[in-house]
C-alpha cells in the first residue's frame, strides 16, 4: 500500500523534515489558513503529507501532483517527526488512529472551540512551525486508556486519550452497572452511565459530570458516575495501575460502549474490563504553554473582576 505519491522525485529530496497533516475538513478550516500552514511549512523545507480524504476536498486549491498524501496507519512510519491535526479536540483524537503506537507527535491546532488538546490557536499558524523547524517545542507524554472486552471491538484501536464510557440507549432507563476494582467489588452505579477517565480526559466529558480535575502527570484514573440515581454518588479518583471491570443489567438489551468519540453498540451480557494502555501519546506544545495557562484561558479562572 505505502504512501500516495505521484509527483516529481525531487520532491522528496529538497526536504529536512516530514510531517503529516489531519483535518476533518468542511468549514471548520479555513481555505486561507490552510494555505498559510503550507507556505510556512514550505519556507522552512517541510515536506507534508495531507491525509488523503481531507485532500480531496481541498485539492482544487493546488496544482497537480503538488503534495503527497496518506490513506491510514500503515502509511505513516517514524520517518515522520509530526502530525499537525486542524480542528478541535475531536479532530485531535481522530489522530490516535493513525498513529496508534507509533510514539509519532502530535500538534493540534485549534479550529474548534474549547480547545483543552489542541491549545494552539490559528493565529498561532507561524510560531509552531517555526517550533516544528526549529526543533523547539516540548513534548508532553498523555496516558491511554485501554479496553478488554469479550468480544472484538474497536477494531485496532481499542484505547482512548480522554476516556470509556458505558451509556445507556437514546431514552430507555437507567441502567445498573456493576463495577469492580482488580477483581473486588466496589459499587452498582444506578445511572444514565459511567466514564472512566484519563488525567487528559479529566477536563472533557467526566469534567461535564462534575468529576474533578486532575494533571496530566497525576497517574490515576477518575470513575465517574452520568447522572446518578443516589445523590451519595460521587466521582472517585483510583490508580491507573488498577483493572476497572464491569457488569451491566438494565431493561434493554444494548447499551453504547464508547471510546472518545468512538462508539459501539453492544449487548448487556458482554465482559468489559479498561486498563492503563501498554504506550503513551505524544503531543506536542510551544515551551511557552503550560497546563496551568491552558486551565487559566480555557476556564477564564483569574478574570473575575472582584479580585
Amino acid at each position: 500500500k505505502g504512501l500516495i505519491f505521484t509527483g516529481p522525485s525531487w520532491f522528496l529530496e529538497k526536504y529536512k523534515m516530514k510531517i503529516a497533516i489531519y483535518s476533518r475538513g468542511g468549514e471548520t478550516v479555513r481555505q486561507e489558513d490552510l494555505i498559510l500552514l503550507l507556505d510556512e511549512l514550505e519556507k522552512h523545507k517541510i515536506s507534508c503529507y495531507i491525509q488523503h480524504y481531507f485532500f480531496e476536498q481541498v485539492r482544487h486549491l493546488f496544482p497537480p501532483n503538488q503534495y503527497a498524501t496518506f490513506i491510514d496507519a500503515g502509511d505513516l512510519d517514524d520517518s515522520f517527526e509530526c502530525i499537525i491535526s486542524m480542528g478541535g479536540d475531536g479532530t485531535l483524537l481522530d489522530t490516535l488512529t493513525f498513529i496508534r503506537d507509533s510514539n509519532i507527535p502530535v500538534l493540534g491546532i485549534n479550529f474548534g472551540r474549547l480547545g483543552f488538546l489542541a491549545t494552539l490557536g490559528k493565529h498561532e499558524l507561524t510560531d509552531a512551525v517555526n517550533a516544528l523547524a526549529n526543533r523547539t517545542y516540548v513534548i508532553d507524554k498523555r496516558s491511554l486508556i485501554h479496553l478488554d472486552a469479550s468480544i472484538p471491538l474497536f477494531g485496532k484501536t481499542p484505547y482512548a486519550l480522554n476516556e470509556f464510557a458505558i451509556h445507556k440507549r437514546d431514552t430507555s432507563s437507567m441502567i445498573r452497572i456493576h463495577t469492580y476494582l482488580n477483581g473486588e467489588f466496589l459499587n452498582t452505579y444506578w445511572a444514565d452511565g459511567i466514564i472512566v477517565s484519563t488525567p487528559t480526559g479529566s477536563t472533557g466529558y467526566s469534567l461535564s459530570c462534575n468529576g474533578p480535575i486532575l494533571f496530566p502527570d497525576s497517574g490515576s484514573f477518575i470513575i465517574t458516575p452520568v447522572a446518578p440515581h443516589n445523590l451519595n454518588v460521587r466521582p472517585i479518583v483510583i490508580p491507573d495501575d488498577s483493572i476497572v471491570s464491569f457488569e451491566i443489567e438494565g431493561r434493554t438489551d444494548q447499551f453504547i460502549c464508547a471510546l472518545d468519540s468512538r462508539r459501539e453498540i453492544v449487548n448487556k451480557d458482554i465482559q468489559l474490563a479498561v486498563k492503563k494502555e501498554a504506550f503513551t501519546i505524544s503531543l506536542v506544545r510551544l515551551s511557552e504553554n503550560s497546563f496551568l495557562q491552558t486551565l487559566r484561558g480555557k476556564l477564564s479562572w483569574g478574570l473575575d473582576k472582584r479580585n
